[in-house]
């Protein structure tokens, strides 16, 4: 457990140390709503955080649909400081609804390998994971896939459209239970 702590603690100081700004989605943006509302994801019962009521549909929230992408600097799976607290409260979230599941979908823009993209992908939902972890989430209620490249936020080849490729989505509902 020891060595554990340690290496939490080094990744978070390494993480904190080298994070980048990430860029925000264009106001008005399309974002789609994947919170499981409607398809028996359990939103009810104790908020993380002083959320009450239901957090994916209160724009107040952190969870609120609009809240629930992180992004990543070019040929990076550090968690930005910007970012931090939406992660901080998908954490706390989960570590007060133990029933609730979270797939973190890890995306990479169209430059590098797919086996690069793939890892990339992967390396960024990693980290977004341990950083749930750290707030009290349970193993068994994060799941983490990578796309790389494969399913871009939006279309475009230059650095307007790659910076929206380059995120994890946490996606809350009934494909995880």
């Amino acid at each position: 457990m020891k060595a554990f702590a340690k290496l939490l603690f080094i990744t978070l100081s390494v993480t904190l140390l080298f994070g980048c700004a990430s860029p925000k989605p264009k106001d008005g943006a399309a974002v789609e709503d994947r919170s499981g509302a409607g398809t028996g994801a359990d939103t009810s019962g104790a908020q993380g955080g002083g959320i009450s009521g239901d957090p994916f549909n209160d724009p107040s929230s952190p969870l609120y649909k609009q809240k629930r992408t992180v992004y990543f600097a070019l040929d990076s799976s550090e968690v930005s400081s910007d970012d931090r607290p939406t992660v901080s409260a998908h954490g706390k979230y989960l570590a007060s609804n133990a029933g609730q599941r979270v797939t973190l979908e890890g995306h990479a823009d169209e430059r590098g390998s797919r086996e690069y993209n793939l890892a990339l992908g992967e390396s960024r939902a990693n980290a977004v994971r341990q950083l749930l972890l750290a707030e009290g989430a349970a193993a068994n209620q994060i799941q983490t896939l990578s796309y790389g490249e494969e399913k871009p936020a939006e279309d475009g080849h230059d650095e307007d459209a790659w910076q929206y490729n380059r995120r994890v989505e946490f996606v809350y509902g009934s494909a995880q239970q």
